[in-house]
């Protein structure tokens, strides 16, 4: 069984957890010029690229 020889800093455990974030789809401008977010269905003309 793996056991830490020391304890892990509050600092060091936070700056290994800055590593994880969200990343939020960006929206692109569709063929007929409406906003829509990748890999979804279009809500205005309900097609999917």
């Amino acid at each position: 069984m793996a056991v830490p020889k020391r304890r892990v800093s509050k600092t060091r455990a936070l700056k290994r957890k800055t590593h994880y974030k969200i990343k939020l789809a960006t929206p692109v401008k569709d063929k007929d010029g409406s906003w829509k977010v990748p890999h979804r269905i279009n809500k205005f003309s309900g097609l999917y690229k």
